[in-house]
């Protein structure tokens, strides 16, 4: 099987060992499921599903990251406590996924379950020299100390990872930093945010070392497959990797990093400031689970595309082609292997979809049913 990995930038076989360790990050519950969040995490789905297909067990962790900046701030505007928005977000992305037909992750571990062994981490991150506390409580990971320039990872320059640093939530400006670029691993809390004992005061983790943390905790120093949006290739993964190295001594980090394309509207990416998200939950409303899967399935994982009702309502009506030829039995060897072929070069589903509809119009009932139920279909 062949994948592309970011940080090599290119797709080259994936050799993978029987268990398959697999670590996607999860979402911050402070808002609905939307398209963008179903296309990452269908996609992932299959890729698990095609995995132990091959035989492979996989063990499989999302994260939930319930305390960071942007929970705590949608917190304050609607005026409840973090945990309980958290708690209510969950559940409906969890009856969202569930209703998509994705399965449970093997561990979904909660940021606020794992700070103490982030305290572990930092302390050793600053006792390695790998990392710096400031006499206001805050802490910051060193990159000069680091043996590649920030931005390595994600194949960008100084000036990019500066805008990408600034706009994703860093804060190049703040004062007594040894350079802008250093992300922060632990922060004071600010008065009415959760917060927790530490030998720097009384503070709450960074972002970033919340995904190492739980990573290593569940999968180990080294893990085979790590994914996620690929807006999160910069600062957020490269972070991750970074620390995780410097702590351990061992790397990869991750074998392979995956990163799905990300979903616009009108051709405008969605993001919840500019309020274009088309919901999860009020496409159910008009289409069916199966519909709408199949649909996020017709784009590569790694393709950015923009949202056409047209081609929802395509995938509907090429469903109900393959429940008729679902009725006979016939078996398509040539078509089978298209199929396969077309999972083992990167997980290209649109290929393998092709596959599937050519069966359903040689009538291979057989192939297809065998074929969309790796795809996650019950037909």
């Amino acid at each position: 099987m062949r994948l592309h990995d970011t940080r090599r930038r290119e797709t080259i076989p994936f050799t993978a060992p029987r268990t398959v360790r697999v670590y996607v990050c999860g979402i911050t519950p402070y808002d609905s499921t939307h398209l963008g969040h179903a296309f990452t995490y269908t996609a992932f789905d299959v890729l698990v599903r095609y995995l132990e297909r091959r035989g492979h067990t996989v063990r499989y962790v999302r994260n939930v990251t319930d305390v960071d900046d942007d929970i705590l701030r949608k917190a304050r505007e609607v005026g409840v406590d973090s945990a309980d928005l958290a708690r209510r977000e969950m559940a409906r992305f969890r009856g969202d996924l569930a209703a998509l037909g994705l399965r449970v992750p093997d561990v979904e571990p909660w940021a606020t379950d794992a700070v103490e062994a982030m305290l572990v981490t930092i302390e050793g991150l600053v006792g390695s020299s790998h990392a710096y506390a400031l006499p206001d409580g805050r802490v910051y990971f060193d990159s000069g100390v680091c043996d590649r320039a920030p931005g390595t990872f994600a194949g960008i320059d100084r000036d990019e990872a500066l805008r990408q640093f600034a706009e994703k939530g860093g804060d190049p400006d703040a004062t007594g930093k040894r350079d802008p670029l250093d992300f922060l691993l632990w922060q004071p809390s600010a008065p009415g945010e959760p917060h927790w004992s530490s030998p720097w005061g009384q503070g709450r983790p960074g972002w970033h070392i919340e995904c190492s943390v739980m990573a290593m905790e569940e999968l180990g120093p080294v893990i085979d497959i790590h994914g996620g949006g690929e807006d999160l290739v910069y600062p957020h993964h490269e972070a991750e990797t970074y620390q995780a190295e410097c702590l351990t001594g061992q790397g990869p980090f991750a074998r392979f990093w995956l990163h799905t394309g990300m979903v616009g509207l009108d051709d405008v990416k969605m993001s919840k400031s500019l309020g274009n998200l088309v919901f999860v939950g009020e496409l159910l409303g008009s289409n069916s689970p199966a519909a709408i899967r199949r649909y996020l399935l017709s784009h590569h994982y790694r393709s950015s595309w923009s949202h056409d009702e047209r081609a929802l309502l395509e995938a509907g009506a090429a469903l109900k082609r393959w429940a008729d030829a679902s009725q006979r039995r016939e078996h398509d060897p040539g078509l089978a292997r298209e199929f396969e072929a077309a999972m083992e070069d990167d997980l290209d589903t649109p290929r393998a979809l092709a596959a599937l509809d050519a069966a359903a119009e040689r009538g291979a009932g057989a192939t297809l049913c065998d074929g969309a139920t790796t795809l996650g279909f019950t037909l």
